[in-house]
């Protein structure tokens, strides 16, 4: 797990590139505490930066930006391949000659032998610059879930990209603010991709590579692996062997390290199914919780219950009011992208390497592809009142004094961005035009732009809740203030759920199935029913949040750091007027930076 950073400008000289490139590297160093590296082409104006954080093959042999065959291939990775090493045997039957023990030089042998079909046989979370000195192409590659994130900018001087937006800020030329981004994170609580804060600065689809040809500077981008919603498995039986199966071989793909790593442990459903089934692969397991003395939050009885049922060491840490108010403002120092989430990660990451730990497993995805939160329950009538009430009415519900109603005027929006901002949005148009003072008309327009997303209305109602969930809600605010978060503290998150043969797996199951039954995720815990404690499955659901109403209420820093509208803001927060993602989103949009 890395950080990487890259330069093409044939306008530009060399030492002027690497300077560049080496402040996006420094920018990223918490990501990369452990090595730099560069590499400079000066007849292709062109280099590839590099921050590593040693999972896999700790010793100097893993050192990036790494070459392969006599130079001719350079590649800046960041992420980890779990099938490397089944990879690796069929490679070196094919005549492949290996140096190291990384999956770094995997995936050198691999686009060496397969060119870009070695793209779709890796099974992992990936992001990497692979460059061809003797095509003279630089491909950027992005895995198909979107786990790792990448992104670029393609301009008339070249082609800039880094894993954090906020390492674009070394370059001059590319510091054009999205005029548009406020807009979107008030109605989201964070940006959904394509959009970033910087208009020329996009994240690479995922599932996704992109060709740069060095000689012209035209780019090409092409999908080579993709999921899709095909319901196959219509046998519950069936269907519950196969998870069992294919959860546990992912569980134990991802143990592999030569890092101390553990599991993230909530005392929620999925992430105990990841400690139990992880203990059964891992003698001395470590676990790492948090609690809080507030019982209305803390899920310490739930985490305690697991615990008993596992080998090694499990570590719990009091989470006090105290360290909230102190750790906050180097948290909001740490996202890259604003987003209203994340927070909790920071301070999970940030006790997970104070035990020593350098990677750790969590159980993000469980929800999304298992139907865990109340828009698989308010999807159906939702679709009912898209296709019965016409747009004027619809549109007419911001008017209403009942704020579960004034959402139903995203039903308005076309497709999938109308649906998923009734069901998750955080401020209304109206809201947001009065907030920013601008014209209202011109917040729809903003929001009916980007992102376009497919058409999925072929998907049974609950799929597309998945469906939605899935895309932008993980997709762009689960996984990216995980990474972010985590990096931060120089660790890693790796996701089990969304290994590819699960998540492949998960979609097939008919919807009947997989949301049946008399709790969420039924099928998930009938799964993994005879290893789960009773106390663990039927309970109500929490979620991974903090007393952040209490917190925020009463911390200076996030009072005291904005204006007039953030204190009007905290004073409609006080009153119960403003939920506490509406005060964060609202103070992190006034406050954002790129450093």
């Amino acid at each position: 797990m890395c950080r990487i950073a890259g330069l093409v400008n044939p306008s530009m000289p060399l030492a002027a590139i690497e300077a560049m490139v080496k402040d996006m590297c420094t920018v990223q160093k918490h990501g990369g505490p452990d090595d730099e590296g560069m590499y400079s082409n000066e007849g292709n104006h062109l280099v590839l930066g590099h921050r590593r954080l040693s999972i896999i093959d700790l010793s100097m042999a893993g050192h990036q930006p790494m070459a392969y065959d006599n130079g001719r291939y350079q590649i800046s990775y960041n992420g980890e391949i779990y099938n490397y090493a089944e990879l690796k045997n069929s490679l070196k039957k094919l005549g492949c000659i290996f140096t190291t023990t990384s999956d770094t030089e995997v995936i050198l042998a691999a686009f060496a032998t397969w060119g870009t079909e070695a793209f779709a046989k890796f099974n992992g979370m990936f992001a990497f610059a692979l460059l061809d000195n003797e095509s003279g192409h630089l491909f950027l590659v992005r895995d198909a879930a979107g786990i790792k994130p990448l992104y670029f900018a393609h301009t008339k001087n070249g082609l800039a990209f880094a894993s954090e937006v906020r390492a674009f800020k070394s370059i001059p030329y590319l510091q054009t603010p999205n005029p548009s981004w406020q807009v979107y994170l008030m109605a989201y609580g964070h940006l959904p991709e394509p959009v970033t804060t910087l208009i020329d600065v996009q994240p690479l689809k995922k599932g996704w590579y992109l060709k740069y040809t060095i000689s012209s500077g035209q780019i090409q981008q092409q999908a080579f692996n993709r999921y899709s919603y095909m319901e196959q498995i219509d046998n519950r039986e069936e269907a519950i062997l196969l998870i069992q199966q294919t959860l546990a071989k992912a569980i134990k793909s991802h143990l592999l390290s030569d890092a101390p790593i553990g599991i993230f442990l909530s005392g929620g459903l999925d992430s105990s199914i990841v400690s139990l089934l992880a203990n059964e692969y891992q003698d001395q397991l470590k676990t790492i919780s948090l609690y809080f003395d507030d019982s209305n939050y803390s899920e310490k009885k739930y985490q305690d219950i697991v615990q008993q049922k596992l080998n090694g060491n499990q570590y719990q840490q009091l989470l006090t009011e105290e360290e909230f108010h102190t750790g906050l403002p180097g948290i909001i120092r740490a996202m890259d992208l604003p987003s209203c989430d994340g927070i909790n990660t920071w301070f999970i990451s940030k006790y997970a390497r104070e035990r020593g730990l350098k990677a750790v497993l969590s159980g993000i995805g469980g929800d999304e592809l298992y139907g865990g939160y109340p828009s698989f329950s308010r999807i159906q009538p939702a679709l009912a009142a898209k296709q019965h009430l016409p747009n004027a009415l619809l549109r007419a519900g911001r008017y209403t004094g009942l704020k579960a109603l004034r959402r139903l005027c995203y039903l308005s929006i076309p497709g999938s961005v109308g649906m998923y901002l009734f069901l998750r949005g955080q401020f209304i148009p109206s809201e947001i035009a009065a907030y920013l003072n601008v014209e209202e008309q011109e917040v729809w327009r903003i929001l009916e732009t980007q992102p376009q997303l497919p058409d999925i209305t072929n998907l049974t109602p609950k799929n597309q809740a998945s469906w939605l969930e899935a895309n932008l809600y993980m997709q762009n605010q689960l996984l990216r203030d995980v990474d972010v978060m985590s990096m931060a503290n120089g660790v890693e998150i790796r996701v089990p759920f969304l290994e590819a043969a699960f998540l492949k797996l998960s979609l097939k199951i008919c919807s009947n199935i997989k949301y049946g039954g008399a709790f969420k995720k039924q099928l998930l815990i009938d799964s993994f029913i005879h290893k789960l404690p009773e106390q663990i499955w039927n309970r109500p659901k929490m979620g991974f949040a903090f007393p952040f109403k209490d917190w925020l209420t009463k911390d200076q820093y996030a009072v005291n750091k904005s204006g007039a509208k953030s204190i009007d803001n905290h004073k409609k927060f006080m009153e119960g007027n403003l939920h506490w993602s509406q005060f964060l989103t609202v103070f992190l949009m006034e406050n954002h930076t790129d450093a």
